[in-house]
């Protein structure tokens, strides 16, 4: 079973969005820095309550799917369709744009430290224009493994198979069938675990630092660096001396082409100019 290797850095870098969040900003800086089919990765993480109160107001999207992942803090979501959803720490916000959807995301703290992080999943051409739809995970709905040697694993969508178990996440029966773990590793503690060749994969540590690749192959990831893996079906890390938190990523890949425009994703530009239209005549839901 072969082991895939680092293969390509991207370096988060500083970034603001929606009404002056302050975030840090790996996949999605340019369109040469995707991992098809994910297109972005973005991550918040301050005490500052300047940094994220106003929050990301009114905002439409279309073409893709959002996930947002908290791990410390409190957001409220509304949209269009009269969803209103609490996401707290430790909860998931999966949503699918599909034709259009209209939606904000404030945080419900006036202090404290928000974390989190919102990934863009492209959608295929065939499911671009479905209707839109949105869910809530809450904690408890994610299923928390325990490690061999210490760690904790936390299974979004697909399946962790580790130490003799198989678990599967509250997300599944997506054309792009993702794996999205949330990976816990104490000092120098490694982790081992399959991933289809059919799919495209990345890490991103939020917490400390990792070794990637077999022994002949490794190559370090600093903290806050999005790592795009090699081909290959299996995936081999050991985490630094102290420790890491990650987050382990794979799709299968849509090889298709791409046309955005800030929150709308096509294949074509003139999809693209319909989607803007339909905005500016409110008919893009």
């Amino acid at each position: 079973m072969s082991t895939r290797s680092l293969q390509r850095i991207i370096r988060s870098t500083p970034a603001s969005d929606g009404a002056g969040v302050r975030l840090l900003r790996s996949l999605g800086q340019s369109p040469f820095q995707r991992v098809d089919p994910f297109l972005m990765l973005d991550e918040i993480s301050s005490d500052n309550p300047a940094d994220y109160i106003a929050g990301f107001p009114s905002h439409p999207h279309r073409g893709f799917e959002t996930v947002t992942y908290l791990l410390e803090g409190h957001m409220l979501h509304e949209d269009h369709l009269g969803n209103r959803g609490d996401l707290r720490s430790g909860g998931v916000q999966w949503m699918t744009a599909g034709r259009g959807i209209i939606h904000s995301e404030i945080p419900q703290q006036e202090n404290g430290r928000l974390h989190g992080f919102q990934l863009w999943i492209n959608l295929p051409a065939r499911e671009k224009m479905k209707p839109a739809s949105y869910r809530d995970i809450q904690p408890e709905e994610i299923p928390r493994v325990e490690l061999s040697g210490g760690g904790l694993a936390k299974v979004i969508s697909g399946m962790l198979e580790a130490d003799g178990l198989t678990v599967q996440g509250p997300i599944q029966g997506l054309s792009t069938a993702p794996l999205f773990f949330d990976i816990r590793l104490p000092a120098n503690g490694l982790f081992s675990h399959p991933v289809p060749a059919t799919h495209n994969a990345f890490i991103y540590p939020y917490q400390g630092t990792l070794a990637i690749g077999a022994s002949d192959t490794v190559r370090p990831l600093q903290t806050h660096e999005a790592g795009a893996l090699s081909g290959g079906e299996r995936i081999e890390l050991r985490a630094g001396v102290a420790g890491a938190g990650f987050l382990l990523l794979a799709a299968s890949p849509l090889h298709e082409p791409i046309h955005q425009w800030g929150p709308f994703v096509m294949n074509t530009q003139e999809e693209i100019d319909q989607a803007i239209r339909d905005y500016e005549n409110g008919e893009l839901v």
